[in-house]
């Protein structure tokens, strides 16, 4: 039976516009990609107030359940 990797990526700790390799395969992962031809969402978790807190994706490449957190609240203005 193959075993099946889980990682934890930070988003403070990407630079850049959000790209990130799969911690187990390499393979680009980027937020811009809604084709699902990377990566699928399999697990959204937020906070009580309704923000994200986790975000849990499948690699397509390698099955490595990848689950990002650190996500900020945007401040809007008006303006």
């Amino acid at each position: 039976m193959k075993q099946v990797s889980a990682f934890r990526i930070n988003l403070n700790n990407i630079e850049g516009s959000g790209d990130f390799p799969c911690p187990s395969c390499g393979v680009i992962i980027s937020p811009d990609d809604d084709s699902e031809k990377t990566y699928r969402i399999i697990d959204i978790e937020t906070h009580k107030d309704g923000s994200l807190k986790t975000l849990s994706l499948l690699c397509k490449k390698c099955n490595a359940t990848i689950i990002l957190e650190g996500f900020e609240a945007l401040n809007i203005l008006d303006g």
